[in-house]
């Protein structure tokens, strides 16, 4: 059977009322975006196919049009089912207008599910997302009204509640490769991650769907290294060439993050001493030799940056949801790539680890804070986020450490003589009275026996069975003016509250190698 065909032949074989999966992560890494645009191109040109389902577990997408705005046309989608949606603005703005049915189910959750579907079983059951806005007894992981299918169950099983997502049929599932040979056996070699790539087309091909594989080149039949082959030919319909593709929308080919080489780190550029780099120097405190580390994206991707200041890095082991294990996390838009990483999985099997408990500490980020210890990273002001890894990680990390700046939108602080003063406060207020959705619920944490603590650049704060407590203060502070009448809640104040240690509050090393040698 011939498998390699344009990709408008491709995509002419997706047809309306389709549930399409796309294999890929936020800012074009992995994604096969040639087969997308023409996707696009054949809806604007002849109206189909229509009524689509659109899956993705990662964030897709590049802010340009790219990613699931491919499919933000009214009439071509009705649903969207995915982890993460800021890449797509558009279709974010569908989702806010009630044009499309929107859920957002945790990364984890969706690449788990993607391999139930594949083994024929009638749906995932989970711990991940009880307490939160996935749980259905809250909002069952709907972002907007027109959502009217529930598509999350609580069970109880041995005595203990579950989360139940169910399992559904996939027609057609979307990925790319670097090699594909004339049966549609595909390597990945120019990749830097593997995603759910097998678990996706197994879903697909045992569904009664297919398979279309975007590669940027073609070999010989029966010359591959099977070693090399991650998905077989027997799982793939169409093959489609795109000899442009690059790595992510920022990086065209970097050997070091596939592996192929390793690229001398080098000195660490400093980061500039404001409030980003107190938060990450704050939570640095935190790391110790041999822990394995999360690092969520945005404020907490600074912490690797203090690590190599550090001169740490060799001494903990740095890990992304997308399946990198080991080297130094991408930042910004190649987010989800490592550079000299020691080992790529599957992203299925990244998170198995991480829903087991695997991960010692996690730095993430929040955007709202109550006195419940709930966060919210998913859904406020007029944007939908969604979540990621997020619940994934933050509800089985032995240790959680939330980052952010106290106040957003126009902060500015002066740090000197190991002192913060607060120049401009930001106009956004983070500290709420209630969060506008649960994406990290406080209450299951400490049913859990989870250590939580949340970090900004003026005042640290942990979770207790009371509620959220103040336990440390930046020097040059005022308690009253610059913390407590900055928040709309008034939070507990420990007995023992203390400064934070003045080390962070200069460009002095904290002299992390020293007690990690000492440790030792």
């Amino acid at each position: 059977m011939k498998k390699l065909m344009s990709a408008e032949e491709a995509v002419g074989r997706i047809k309306d009322g389709d549930t399409v999966w796309v294999v890929c992560s936020g800012g074009r890494i992995n994604e096969p975006a040639y087969v997308l645009q023409k996707l696009e191109n054949r809806f604007l040109e002849t109206g189909v196919p229509r009524n689509l389902t659109l899956c993705h577990s990662s964030g897709i997408g590049d802010r340009m049009g790219g990613g699931s705005d491919r499919f933000a046309h009214e009439g071509m989608v009705k649903r969207v089912i995915g982890s993460h949606w800021s890449w797509s603005q558009r279709i974010c703005q569908m989702a806010l207008d009630n044009q499309i049915e929107a859920y957002t189910l945790p990364q984890g959750v969706m690449v788990q599910l993607s391999r139930m579907i594949a083994g024929g079983k009638p749906g995932l059951i989970s711990h991940v997302g009880l307490g939160t806005y996935v749980d259905p007894r809250i909002e069952g992981g709907k972002m907007n009204q027109v959502c009217k299918e529930d598509i999350v169950q609580v069970i109880e099983l041995d005595g203990k509640e579950w989360l139940y997502y169910k399992s559904f049929p996939i027609n057609v599932t979307i990925i790319r490769g670097t090699t594909a040979d004339e049966d549609g056996n595909i390597t990945m070699e120019n990749e830097g991650i593997v995603l759910e790539h097998i678990s996706a087309a197994q879903a697909a091909k045992n569904s009664g769907g297919i398979v279309i594989a975007q590669v940027k080149r073609i070999a010989q039949r029966g010359t591959l290294d099977p070693r090399m082959v991650k998905i077989p030919g027997i799982l793939v319909d169409a093959v489609v060439v795109d000899p442009d593709q690059r790595q992510s929308m920022k990086t065209d080919f970097n050997p070091a993050f596939t592996g192929e080489i390793r690229q001398p780190i080098g000195e660490i550029e400093k980061m500039p001493l404001d409030e980003r780099k107190i938060v990450a120097r704050r939570a640095a405190l935190e790391l110790f030799p041999g822990a394995v580390v999360n690092l969520g994206f945005g404020i907490p991707d600074g912490v690797a940056n203090i690590a190599g200041e550090e001169g740490i890095s060799d001494d903990i082991i740095l890990t992304v949801e997308q399946g990198v294990i080991g080297g130094v996390p991408a930042l910004g838009d190649d987010f989800s790539l490592a550079t000299n990483p020691q080992a790529i999985v599957d992203e299925a099997y990244q998170f198995d680890f991480y829903d087991g408990g695997g991960l010692d500490l996690t730095f993430l980020s929040f955007a709202e804070l109550d006195f419940n210890g709930d966060v919210n990273v998913s859904k406020f002001g007029k944007r939908v986020t969604g979540v990621g890894g997020f619940i994934n990680i933050s509800q089985n990390a032995k240790k959680v450490v939330f980052c952010a700046t106290f106040t957003s939108s126009g902060l500015a602080v002066k740090v000197e003589n190991h002192q913060i003063q607060i120049a401009q406060e930001g106009k956004y207020r983070k500290f709420v009275p209630k969060v506008k959705q649960i994406s990290f619920s406080g209450k299951y944490a400490l049913e859990q026996g989870k250590q939580v603590m949340y970090i900004t650049e003026r005042a640290v704060f942990e979770l207790m069975k009371e509620g959220v407590m103040l336990t440390e203060i930046a020097p040059g502070i005022d308690l009253e003016q610059d913390v407590l009448e900055k928040m709309n809640f008034r939070p507990l104040i420990s007995k023992n509250l203390k400064l934070m240690d003045a080390r962070i509050f200069s460009d002095e090393t904290l002299g992390l190698k020293k007690s990690f040698e000492e440790t030792i």
